[in-house]
């Protein structure tokens, strides 16, 4: 009855973890003849256990990364010029610490955007904040920002995040204001903050995307310096795993 009468007081302090598991660790504590403070430091446990999943849950959700798309499901033989190891070493995250970029380049359904959410899981497991956007859809809403006057405040929120990612970078042509605000992001994150890139245009390539070569000299520069490049060739990653999948489906029945 006690801690029946212990559980709603914690739910009022907040302590769910401990509220949820009293009645077992008091079991627990009886049966093994615990000490008052060896039953209280399992409660404490329990109480923090529950929060770090709470943030972890907060962190996956704020992403906006597809938490399906892990190293443990990217299918390497399908892409063998994917070095696995390579990858495997940096999903330990060593490149979020020491404020290192992260780029991806290769031809549509190479599996890019999967190795970059990949990496952003894993960067989330760790503690790091991560976010992922389609570089259109970033820069157009720090267009939109400006409109409304919230563009500092917007702008602000980018900076200290952990790995920003920004998806298909020069899929779609880039306005002279874009072109600007994705600099800034550039200059403010270099040697701070990691960036996750992708891009189905060749590295060499990408000054044309800026269309001022003033800013994309600059905006390169301090982009690739201490950058991890990753440059896949062949065919689709998509379209081999669609047809790999498509073998074991079971025949229509008629």
């Amino acid at each position: 009855m006690l801690t029946h009468s212990l559980i709603p007081k914690l739910r009022t302090l907040k302590l769910s973890g401990m509220a949820d598991t009293l009645d077992h660790r008091a079991q627990t504590a009886q049966q093994d003849s615990l000490a008052p403070l060896e039953f209280f430091a399992l409660l404490l446990d329990d109480e923090l256990e529950r929060r770090e999943q709470n943030r972890l849950r907060r962190r996956f959700r704020d992403s906006k990364i597809d938490e399906t798309k892990t190293l443990n499901r990217f299918d390497f033989a399908a892409v063998p010029q994917v070095p696995k190891t390579r990858m495997a070493d940096l999903a330990l995250c060593r490149f979020v610490e020491r404020g290192e970029n992260v780029l991806f380049a290769g031809p549509t359904g190479a599996g890019k955007s999967h190795l970059a959410q990949a990496l952003a899981h894993a960067a989330i497991k760790h503690g790091f904040q991560a976010w992922f956007q389609p570089t259109h859809t970033l820069l157009a809403s720090l267009h939109a920002a400006r409109a409304d006057g919230s563009y500092p405040r917007v702008f602000k929120r980018l900076i200290p995040i952990d790995v920003l990612l920004l998806d298909d970078f020069g899929l779609l042509p880039l306005s002279p204001p874009t072109v600007e605000d994705l600099y800034e992001i550039i200059r403010e994150r270099y040697e701070k903050r990691s960036i996750g890139l992708t891009s189905n245009r060749a590295p060499e390539e990408w000054s044309e995307i800026f269309g001022n070569p003033l800013l994309a000299s600059a905006a390169l520069d301090r982009l690739t310096h201490h950058a991890h490049v990753i440059t896949i060739t062949g065919n689709s990653y998509r379209q081999k795993r669609n047809k790999k999948n498509s073998g074991t489906l079971p025949p229509k029945s008629e």
